[in-house]
């Protein structure tokens, strides 16, 4: 069964961000685009030329003033800024998750099932598929493939 979600306005979905504990600062030198903060989470929103919501800056931990970015690198999630890269604990991915959810009902969006599991990375860089496109001679040889590999001619069994 499908759901139809009503979508709100920019003014409708302040009031609903102020009141369930969001911290709005104006973004300097622009009108109509305000900065969310709650869980030390953060995130941006901008006014449409309908009056709806749009998501400028997707939510993402702040680590010093910055908006983390999520990356998955298929053995860990890490916090990603243009500085540092720090591993992500549960408890940031719990914080992240809590407010994209809040987010989304603030703004009118669907909240969609896989979403709703856990945290949804923005990039994923998974190690083993690297150059996996290329022709095998061309792909660079993986440490898993090189380990109890002895230097120089196998020795014989007599």
């Amino acid at each position: 069964m499908v759901k139809t979600i009503e979508g709100r306005t920019y003014d409708e979905a302040l009031a609903w961000l102020r009141d369930n504990g969001f911290d709005i600062t104006e973004a300097p030198g622009t009108n109509g685009r305000v900065f969310l903060r709650k869980y030390n989470v953060s995130a941006a929103i901008q006014k449409t030329q309908e009056d709806g919501v749009k998501i400028f800056a997707y939510p993402g931990y702040l680590i010093g003033s910055e908006i983390s970015k999520l990356v998955n690198r298929g053995y860990q999630q890490f916090l990603k800024t243009s500085k540092t890269e720090i591993p992500a604990s549960a408890d940031h991915l719990k914080a992240i998750q809590s407010f994209s959810e809040e987010l989304k009902q603030a703004v009118g969006l669907p909240s969609l099932y896989n979403e709703s599991l856990g945290t949804v990375s923005e990039s994923y860089h998974y190690d083993r598929i690297k150059d996996r496109d290329k022709p095998a001679v061309e792909r660079p040889k993986r440490p898993w493939e090189t380990a109890g590999r002895t230097v120089g001619p196998k020795k014989a069994r007599a």
